[in-house]
C-alpha cells in the first residue's frame, strides 16, 4: 500500500486520512500547529500507527519536500482560516503545494469547490465553463489552470476534486452553511436563518465524509501508473482533469429544514430569510457577510451538481440523505437530539 501526504488538518483533511489508513495506506499529516485533537482513524485497527501528524507551513515548498519524499500523492486540504484574504493567503498556498509536487513526484489531489464556475443556468458537470466574475471564483480557477498546465507539460500529475457546500461530521465553524444556520438551529427548536438567497431553490450538500471517502480512493490511484497518470477501474485517466465527489439529491434549505424538524421532534417552521439590505448592511460591519455576497447566485437559483461521471467511472455512491443528516445531528448536537427517528418510523 502507498503513503500519501495531507496537508490541512480540518474536516476534510482529517477524513480523508481516516479514509486512506481504512484501505490500508500511510499518512503524514500536515498542519500549521502540529496539533490534531480529534484523530478519527485511530478507530481503525493500526490506524494510530498509521498516521504522522507533523507541524507544516502550507506556504513553505522547502518543508513540503522534504514531507513530500516518497509519498504516491500530495493532497491540498488547505483552508484559508479568513475568507476575506483569500486573494492574499492562496496563491502562495498553491504554489508551495504544486512545486512539492513537481520536484517530488507525487500526484496533486486539490479539495476543489464550484466557485469557478460563476453563474450557472443548470447542473454544473466536469465541463461546464470557468466563467466565474467575482474575485473569489476567478483565483480558484487560476489556480487549477495553472496546476493543469504543468501536467499538460509533463512535470506533475493533478487532479481537483469539487464539491459543493458542506455537511456533516467534522465541520468547523463557518465552514458548514448547512451546519450553521439549519441543523444548529432548527434541533434547539429555532427558526433556520437564510442570510442570504432564496428559501426554495434546489441546492446540492456535499458530505464530509464522501469527500474524504472519495478523495482517498483517487489517492489510492496515485501509485498504480506513472507518466500522465493512473487509471480507474474503468481505464479512464484519472488525472489531469477535475471529478466532481458524488452527493446526495439536491434539496432547498426548507425541506432541508424540515427534514432536521421531523429528525429531532421539532415543529417544522417556515425558514427565516433575511432581506437583501439587511444582508448588505452586515456586510458594511462583518467581513464574512460582505464577502459572502460575490456567491449569493448559489443560493439565489438552482446550484445542482452534477457527479454522475465520477459514480459511473469510480463505482462510487453518495452516502444517503437520511443518514447524513442523522450523522450530522449526532455530531453538531448530540445522539439525543434524534428523538423523531422513532415518530418518523411509527408515523406519530
Amino acid at each position: 500500500m502507498g503513503h500519501h501526504l495531507v496537508v490541512g488538518a480540518g474536516g476534510i483533511g482529517r477524513s480523508v486520512t481516516a479514509h486512506l489508513v481504512a484501505l490500508g495506506h500511510t499518512v503524514t499529516l500536515a498542519s500549521r500547529s502540529g496539533r490534531v485533537p480529534q484523530r478519527p482513524w485511530e478507530q481503525e485497527p493500526g490506524g494510530a500507527a498509521a498516521v504522522t501528524v507533523v507541524a507544516a507551513d502550507a506556504g513553505d515548498a522547502a518543508r513540503l519536500v522534504e514531507l513530500a519524499r516518497g509519498a504516491d500523492s500530495i493532497v491540498n486540504a488547505v483552508n484559508p482560516p479568513s475568507y476575506d484574504r483569500w486573494d492574499a493567503d492562496w496563491p502562495p498556498v498553491a504554489a508551495s503545494l504544486l512545486e512539492a509536487a513537481e520536484r517530488t513526484g507525487a500526484a496533486l489531489v486539490v479539495i476543489g469547490n464550484l466557485y469557478q464556475y460563476g453563474e450557472v443556468a443548470g447542473p454544473m458537470t466536469e465541463g461546464t465553463p470557468l466563467a466565474a466574475t467575482g474575485s473569489k471564483g476567478r483565483l480558484r480557477g487560476e489556480m487549477w489552470l495553472t496546476a493543469l498546465e504543468a501536467q499538460r507539460a509533463g512535470r506533475v500529475r493533478v487532479t481537483e476534486l469539487r464539491s459543493s457546500d458542506y455537511v456533516g461530521p467534522g465541520a468547523t465553524p463557518m465552514t458548514s452553511y448547512l451546519g450553521d444556520v439549519v441543523v444548529d438551529r432548527v434541533a434547539a427548536g429555532r427558526r433556520a436563518l437564510m442570510p442570504v438567497g432564496r428559501t426554495d431553490v434546489p441546492h446540492t450538500w456535499t458530505y464530509i465524509p464522501d469527500v474524504g471517502r472519495f478523495a482517498a480512493l483517487v489517492c489510492a490511484r496515485a501509485g498504480e501508473g506513472s507518466g500522465s497518470g493512473a487509471e480507474s477501474g474503468s481505464g479512464t485517466e484519472v488525472f489531469g482533469r477535475p471529478w466532481h465527489v458524488p452527493s446526495p439529491a439536491a434539496r432547498t434549505v426548507q425541506q432541508a429544514a424540515d427534514d432536521v424538524a421531523r429528525l429531532t421532534g421539532r415543529r417544522p417552521r417556515r425558514v427565516l430569510r433575511l432581506p437583501r439590505p439587511v444582508g448588505t448592511a452586515l456586510g458594511l460591519v462583518n467581513p464574512f457577510f460582505r464577502e459572502v455576497r460575490e456567491t449569493r447566485h448559489q443560493f439565489e437559483r438552482p446550484f445542482v451538481l452534477d457527479a454522475s461521471e465520477a459514480e459511473r467511472v469510480f463505482g462510487f455512491t453518495a452516502t444517503p440523505w437520511e443518514q447524513v443528516l442523522t450523522e450530522t445531528i449526532e455530531d453538531r448536537v448530540g445522539p439525543e437530539a434524534l428523538v423523531g427517528r422513532e415518530r418518523a418510523a411509527s408515523g406519530a
